[in-house]
């Protein structure tokens, strides 16, 4: 039997990023994102890790980037996948979504699942599925993003932010607990 335990909440009102500074004691953990609101319109909410004794969040991913997405009129509805949303051996914070809104009704909220951030072996695999609200044309994204942090120093720190202005919502972050 596993159960998830809640270790942190985060509840940014206008903060420039939200970050997790402990990712020890477990082999997953996931971070949920709630109603997550940016201060300007069609904003991406990206992610970026930093290791042990590193000195930024700036460690090297190899990601993939695909979404699904449906007008609000019902029209269209398509699946594909964002090339130039995906990074090959790239260090810059990496995209959950792609352009969130800054209507009233224009929030994210999504799940990303970081596997075994302690290891001292392993590369660190994710993945994430986040839904937005695009903002530049009335309609929904489902966005899917997995792939690998290459490092096999232990991951100590997480960090969420829009590309530009703030953020506001709810951010928490669960640990699986195995027995």
């Amino acid at each position: 039997m596993s159960d998830w335990k809640l270790l942190n909440t985060s509840t940014p009102s206008g903060a420039s990023s939200v970050s997790f500074t402990d990712l020890t004691g477990y082999k997953i953990f996931k971070c949920v994102g709630i109603d997550l609101f940016p201060s300007t319109a069609g904003q991406e909410l990206k992610f970026q890790v930093n290791a042990s004794g590193g000195s930024g969040f700036n460690e090297t991913m190899t990601t993939t980037f695909f979404d699904a997405d449906n007008l609000e009129s019902g029209s269209g509805g398509t699946l594909q996948y964002e090339a130039n949303d995906d990074q090959a051996q790239g260090t810059a914070y990496q995209k959950l979504t792609r352009a969130t809104g800054g209507d009233a009704d224009a929030t994210c909220a999504g799940e990303l699942f970081l596997f075994n951030p302690a290891s001292t072996t392993y590369v660190k695999h994710f993945y994430s599925r986040f839904n937005e609200y695009f903002s530049s044309s009335p309609r929904t994204l489902d966005n899917f993003v997995a792939g690998y942090i290459n490092t096999t120093t232990a991951i100590t720190e997480i960090d969420f932010k829009f590309n530009t202005g703030t953020i506001t919502g709810v951010i928490k972050q669960y640990g699986l607990v195995a027995s």
